[in-house]
């Protein structure tokens, strides 16, 4: 029975690595045929953002995510016409020239591959000329402290429970702070005065009393303590004089 037991395993194993081996070799066979082009030679791998054109609202905010495997996730909210936030996931292909991409779904929308830029191109798949031209793209996101909202997701090791309001802190180029505890809304200063060191000047709040509240005063707090972070392109850490993790923030695009 054990022997049958291994023998199973072995085999699992065996057809796990050779479909891992094969799908490498199916994109690098792809890569190959295409010599060099944006496919073989940028860094097309990540996540890209903007607001699209919309004939019906005031633009789609759009996000879209490329990676090594082909597959895709298309995330879009109609700018004064929804709230919602769509999704959806699916595979993408390069043409034969390996500088077009094209999703799967989503009526098969194609895009042009540039450093660091893709550009939304038309049902014939073309560039957009014209007045709008430069609306028509999305910019690969950047690894910035500034200019996002970033959610508090946990605090002190543990997970940030939904409360009256979502706690979250923005950052602005003017060394601007704000956010909200949970509760109540601040704002304030914040200097970095060398690589990774972050300081807070004390923060004006509004004074609301929120019931059932835990989170307000201990994020205050971790933020008091707060003397570095460190920082991708979607996730923000602050942390105290030991280098010890207090909050973890998520940056979201749609808000």
């Amino acid at each position: 029975m054990k022997n049958l037991i291994r023998s199973v395993i072995s085999a699992l194993f065996i057809l796990t690595v050779i479909s891992c081996n094969s799908q490498q070799k199916a994109i690098t066979k792809t890569q190959n045929a295409r010599g060099d082009s944006s496919l073989t030679s940028v860094d097309w791998q990540g996540t890209y953002q903007g607001t699209l054109p919309c004939a019906d609202c005031e633009g789609i905010k759009t996000q879209l995510v490329l990676n090594d495997d082909l597959s895709y996730i298309l995330k879009t909210k109609y700018l004064g016409k929804s709230d919602s936030v769509f999704q959806e996931k699916g595979k993408f292909t390069w043409d034969n020239s390996g500088s077009n991409i094209q999703l799967e779904n989503s009526g098969g929308q194609s895009y042009q591959v540039g450093e660091n830029i893709l550009f939304h191109l038309d049902k014939n798949g073309k560039r957009i000329t014209g007045d709008l031209a430069e609306k028509y793209k999305l910019e690969k996101e950047r690894t910035e402290i500034t200019g996002k909202y970033w959610k508090l997701a946990r605090l002190n090791g543990k997970q940030v429970k939904p409360g009256n309001r979502e706690p979250f802190i923005r950052f602005n180029a003017e060394n601007g702070v704000s956010g909200n505890s949970g509760c109540n809304n601040f704002n304030g200063k914040y200097e970095i005065s060398e690589i990774n060191k972050i300081k807070f000047s004390p923060f004006a709040m509004t004074k609301m009393a929120c019931i059932d509240n835990n989170t307000e005063d201990e994020f205050m707090q971790a933020i008091g303590k707060t003397t570095g972070y460190s920082l991708t392109s979607d996730t923000l850490i602050f942390q105290d004089e030991f280098e010890t993790t207090i909050a973890v923030f998520e940056a979201d695009f749609f808000k």
